[in-house]
């Protein structure tokens, strides 16, 4: 009777162990194999660091660590096209599982080296208005992922409170980055409405930022810059000449508050990137990336920065630091 117990238990743990195996996705040599993801990312800069970073905390949460279940690629482009090409051609190339682009010329890139491999974009203001979406509830092809959109009005009704008295409003962009275009369209259709007028400064690359700013400071009561990646890059250079200007400057990031601009009325990047890494996770788990609605962060909320509001003599109203969810103070 012992004997035929001691059988049946060893039958019993040899059909678990090879279920375990069959479960477990395997190479040729017997171990079990990651799934890779490429992380691309247009330049370094607060904003987009913290997505990234904040991204793969929540991967790690939700099961799929780098090293363990998956093994990340990150590539920067430091702001470079032909780097940016190059980059996501060889993520296409070599059949990476899932593309991460963040911010939108990283995910135009990579949807244009591939329509199979799976894209979670991050960051990307207007996705529709970017080409990269057939709509923000059905996506459609091989590519969903996180809007950043922000409202320009709300932007402005907020420096409004802070700085009222505002007629000139400068609009500090690179005109190649569709995810700031779209939102200086609603600034302008804003101004309209409110008899205000918008003063553009256009860049193509952040060695043009300083010289962008300073043509205006002259010009303007006020300047706003959207979530700009050229823009974004270069916030210290801004904040020098604004700051010498004794101009506010409201921009469409918390981070480019952080460094420099006075006040924004916009989204949390660390939320942004937890949301995306739920979206990369639902991909890696065996959902289609075309058929996941775009997120959109809809709570926004208010950023201040201190230093720079005594630099240019302004002082935040009490209801402003009331709302405010964080107040910068470098």
């Amino acid at each position: 009777m012992k004997k035929c117990f001691m059988v049946f238990l060893a039958i019993c743990l040899l059909m678990a162990l090879l279920s375990l195996s069959a479960c477990a996705p395997e190479g040729g040599d017997g171990k079990v194999e990651t799934k890779t993801v490429g992380i691309v990312q247009i330049v370094e800069h607060p904003s987009l660091n913290t997505i990234r970073e904040s991204m793969i905390d929540e991967l790690a949460a939700l099961g799929y660590a780098d090293g363990e279940a998956i093994t990340i690629d990150y590539q920067c482009a430091q702001n470079d096209q032909s780097n940016l090409k190059t980059i996501c051609q060889k993520f296409a190339n070599h059949n990476y599982d899932l593309i991460v682009a963040i911010a939108t010329p990283s995910a135009q890139a990579a949807a244009g080296e591939t329509s199979t491999i799976p894209i979670i974009f991050s960051a990307c203001t207007d996705p529709v208005g970017s080409g990269l979406v057939d709509s923000l509830d059905k996506p459609g092809k091989n590519i969903s992922g996180t809007s950043d959109a922000v409202s320009a009005e709300q932007i402005m009704e907020l420096a409004v409170r802070i700085t009222p008295g505002i007629k000139k409003i400068g609009a500090l962009y690179n005109s190649s980055e569709t995810n700031s275009v779209s939102v200086i369209d609603d600034l302008k259709a804003y101004a309209a409405r409110s008899g205000l007028s918008v003063i553009e400064a256009t860049v193509t690359n952040s060695s043009e930022v300083q010289q962008a700013v300073q043509s205006l400071v002259s010009k303007v009561d006020a300047i706003f810059s959207p979530i700009d990646n050229t823009v974004a890059s270069a916030m210290p250079v801004v904040t020098e000449v604004t700051r010498k200007a004794q101009i506010p400057i409201y921009v469409g990031a918390d981070s480019m508050v952080k460094e420099g601009g006075l006040a924004t009325y916009g989204v949390n990047y660390v939320t942004l990137g937890r949301e995306t890494a739920k979206m990369a996770a639902a991909v890696l788990g065996g959902k289609k990336a075309g058929e996941l609605p775009v997120k959109t962060i809809t709570d926004f909320e208010v950023y201040l920065n201190l230093e720079t509001a005594e630099a240019i003599g302004v002082s935040f109203p009490d209801d402003v630091l009331e709302e405010a969810v964080e107040i910068f103070r470098k």
